[in-house]
């Protein structure tokens, strides 16, 4: 058997053991929605949690954002925030999962598309790349009922962004390509959560 096919088969059976084990294994299963980043970033996202322990769990949350901004949304001109962006989470909870404070790490990929949007601090210019980082955070999630929950989380990190910048047109020539290093906030959500049992 040859190398390229003993990883494949690697990376099946991990992959078989893992899902097997969180779906199988798992009390309780959270799908959840950030509306804090739905309401600000106007995006449709969603989250799924997976209990694997008494106290932890695992959270995997995605957004993605295919719209233009016309005049309904940051103004027109041109305006756009198309991404998207994903964020798993290994969670650590101080009483029981599901319930009460929690603390956490992350990691995040995304790609993006933004332009015009003058709040950021992006000005007349079009700026298309992507960013990965990784962030630690802290939470507290309220039970409303034996399903329904709500959590706010907040976490800080570093991200790294690679990007190129383009003058503010459908079709322009790049300006230049640049990196960036951010540190701050990676993760702020209001979420509200619907759990499987």
């Amino acid at each position: 058997m040859n190398r390229y096919i003993k990883n494949k088969a690697s990376i099946f059976f991990f992959m078989f053991f893992l899902t097997k084990h969180l779906l199988v294994n798992a009390q309780d299963v959270a799908i959840k929605t950030n509306l804090l980043y739905g309401g600000v970033m106007q995006t449709p996202n969603i989250g799924v949690e997976w209990g694997i322990s008494p106290k932890l769990t695992i959270d995997l949350w995605a957004a993605y954002n295919p719209f233009p901004l016309g005049k309904n949304g940051y103004g027109s001109n041109n305006r756009k925030m198309k991404h998207w962006l994903i964020q798993p989470e290994f969670r650590y909870w101080l009483c029981e999962r599901f319930n009460g404070h929690f603390f956490g790490g992350h990691l995040f990929y995304g790609q993006y598309n933004i332009s015009n949007i003058r709040y950021l601090g992006l000005g007349d210019f079009r700026r298309q790349g992507n960013l990965a980082g990784f962030g630690f955070s802290y939470g507290y999630q309220w039970v409303l009922s034996p399903r329904w929950s709500v959590e706010g989380t907040l976490g800080v990190g570093y991200a790294r962004l690679h990007y190129s910048k383009y003058p503010c047109k459908e079709c322009g020539k790049r300006i230049s390509v640049k990196n960036r290093n951010y540190l701050g906030p990676t993760r702020a959500a209001i979420s509200i959560i619907y759990l499987l049992k």
